[in-house]
């Protein structure tokens, strides 16, 4: 009979539960974008935002994306669509209101090539935009 190796020690020094509002959850559902669509926008260099408050009491913050096939083929589309979630991911958490949803979508040549520090910068001013500031 083989001996199992012991177990690595269980350390819970500076460990914190995660916020409920640091992991956006993602729109799946064609009703909720196109809600999106009817609600607030507001666009920038790289990218097009909606905006809108659920209203309905989940403080969760949700992020869908898009990019038409203006924006190019499926590599580019998924390219645009791979920096815009990174984009939410990095300024939801701390700018983003609690039960809203927002809507990326790409703009055509630009959200592939920009550099990266400018799109958080035109995610930062839609979002100060979108919620009037």
């Amino acid at each position: 009979m083989t001996e199992m190796p012991p177990e690595a020690p269980v350390s819970t020094a500076g460990m914190m539960p995660p916020a409920a509002s640091a992991c956006p959850k993602i729109i799946q559902n064609r009703a909720d974008f196109l809600l999106a669509a009817r609600a607030r926008k507001q666009g920038s260099a790289a990218m097009m935002v909606q905006g809108r408050d659920r209203m309905d009491g989940d403080p969760a913050i949700r992020m869908g994306f898009t990019c038409s096939k203006k924006v190019g083929n499926a590599v580019a589309r998924n390219r645009a669509k791979r920096r815009l979630r990174e984009v939410a991911r990095s300024t939801l958490p701390e700018l983003g209101r609690p039960g809203w949803d927002y809507v990326l979508i790409g703009r055509k040549d630009v959200t592939a090539s920009r550099p990266f520090h400018l799109l958080l910068d035109d995610m930062r001013y839609t979002l100060r935009k979108l919620h009037g500031g």
